[in-house]
């Protein structure tokens, strides 16, 4: 690496495969980088495809309680007070474009189930009420809570994510079927894990709006920014971002936006970058 210039004055992390490791711990190094880093007076945040109501149980590995971009930077989250700062949701109507579109895309490879994230007010509504699938969706995290209804009433109100679940594909298999047919003036679509699972979005909702939100709400330039990700939802966060990270983790196509890549989650990537000001 080169000789670090000036600090960074905002550090935008995102959590799966990049802040945590495979075991979801901070680990004390990456943990110890961040709480000087925050002394320095860098603001750091947290930018992931979890909603907000899911964000804990990584806070409560660090000793501050940071502004969050959650839900793929649809909503601005602030953990300190338990207050969504801002949102921005797809409408009924689009996502009922979204669904007829997708059956259309997967109609060759069996049918698709959705889900909706709610945005609420606070990330202890009744995550019943949150969190909406339809039947058949194949949950991929059991242990949380959601309510089921058919597909009509789960897309019948705003919604900060959109969810399209494919049993027997992976994410990038359906990414491929279904990009051709939802433009991006129509809604953006991307994913943050390998199992069958499409995160969408209302049109220009990435985690590089989220992030620049912030930056512009601390006075922050963009060339002041460092960002870290792994999967296609960080690409356009990395791209956006003075300095963009990717992790030795990442999948290719967000190596090849970033300015470089570091080591692994689980080597403490993101440290090794950081504590060459911190």
């Amino acid at each position: 690496m080169q000789t670090p210039g000036p600090a960074p004055r905002l550090v935008a992390s995102d959590v799966d495969g990049t802040l945590i490791n495979s075991q979801d711990r901070i680990i004390p190094r990456v943990r110890d980088v961040i709480v000087r880093a925050v002394q320095a007076g860098t603001e750091v945040a947290l930018a992931t495809g979890r909603p907000h109501r899911w964000i804990f149980p990584v806070l409560d590995q660090l000793p501050i309680r940071p502004v969050c971009v959650t839900s793929n930077g649809a909503v601005v989250y602030d953990s300190a007070n338990d207050r969504v700062l801002a949102t921005h949701a797809l409408t009924p109507e689009t996502m009922a474009e979204v669904l007829e579109l997708s059956k259309e895309a997967f109609h060759e490879v069996g049918g698709i189930a959705i889900g909706c994230e709610r945005v609420g007010r606070s990330a202890f509504d009744p995550e019943e009420e949150m969190f909406v699938i339809s039947p058949g969706y194949l949950h991929t995290w059991e242990e949380q809570g959601y309510g089921v209804a058919p597909e009509h009433e789960v897309i019948s109100q705003p919604a900060v994510k959109m969810i399209l679940r494919h049993e027997q594909l992976t994410a990038p298999e359906m990414f491929d079927l279904v990009a051709p047919f939802i433009d991006p003036d129509v809604a953006h679509v991307t994913f943050s894990m390998n199992e069958g699972l499409l995160e969408v979005a209302a049109p220009g909702v990435t985690k590089a709006l989220g992030v620049s939100t912030l930056a512009t709400l601390h006075g922050i330039a963009r060339e002041d920014v460092i960002a870290f990700g792994d999967m296609p939802n960080d690409i356009e966060m990395l791209a956006w971002a003075g300095t963009g990270v990717a992790m030795g983790n990442a999948r290719d196509s967000v190596k090849d936006v970033a300015d470089f890549t570091t080591g692994t989650n689980d080597e403490g990537g993101l440290a090794q970058v950081l504590e060459r000001w911190f």
